[in-house]
């Protein structure tokens, strides 16, 4: 099998875990669910001998997906990015990347079609910017990336004719994409 072309979902669900349950439950045609902004759930302290502050977390979860995210040991400090990825496309190896970004907000994944590595990024950029300005900062040799998405929490008049102003970590964005010779695409409802 061969993967052609890829459908993505993404959004950013303001740690509405209700809605991850249900575009989970619902939205089988992608490929790929890229979350922003969950909620990590506590269920209960668990006994630990590196420490007594571990806790068991939990976030939605659905048999028809895998699962890739950092691990989290507190809801304080959890990742603010999830990726699921449809079960039909296990076959391609994927593999999440904590080696090459080693940031809680970005996910790295890479996946095996037709004898090459592609890679997918899903990320969220909080209000400063750390995930964008760690991506521009941290060195990595990586070529085939097919996507960078999520919430980059920039507003701009480039993508919101209802903004009047530019931001200048749009060039931040423009300057990383460059970089991964990706260009801007629109997205579609």
């Amino acid at each position: 099998m061969i993967i052609k072309d890829i459908k993505i979902f993404s959004q950013n669900m303001q740690k509405n875990n209700l809605n991850i349950n249900i575009i989970l439950k619902t939205q089988f045609s992608f490929d790929f669910i890229f979350i922003q902004e969950l909620s990590w759930v506590t269920i209960c302290p668990i006994p630990s001998s590196k420490s007594e502050e571990e806790v068991l977390v939990e976030i939605p979860n659905h048999s028809n997906w895998l699962i890739f995210s950092s691990n989290s040991s507190s809801t304080n400090d959890s990742p603010k990015v999830i990726t699921y990825i449809n079960i039909r496309l296990s076959s391609f190896c994927f593999s999440l990347h904590k080696n090459i970004y080693n940031h809680r907000d970005i996910s790295l994944i890479s996946f095996f079609n037709n004898n090459n590595i592609f890679f997918l990024i899903n990320m969220y950029s909080d209000s400063s910017q750390a995930a964008l300005k760690y991506l521009k900062d941290t060195e990595a040799n990586i070529s085939n990336i097919l996507v960078i998405t999520g919430d980059f929490n920039i507003r701009d008049n480039l993508w919101n004719a209802y903004y009047l102003y530019h931001s200048i970590h749009n060039d931040l964005l423009f300057d990383i994409a460059d970089f991964f010779f990706l260009e801007l695409s629109v997205s579609t409802n």
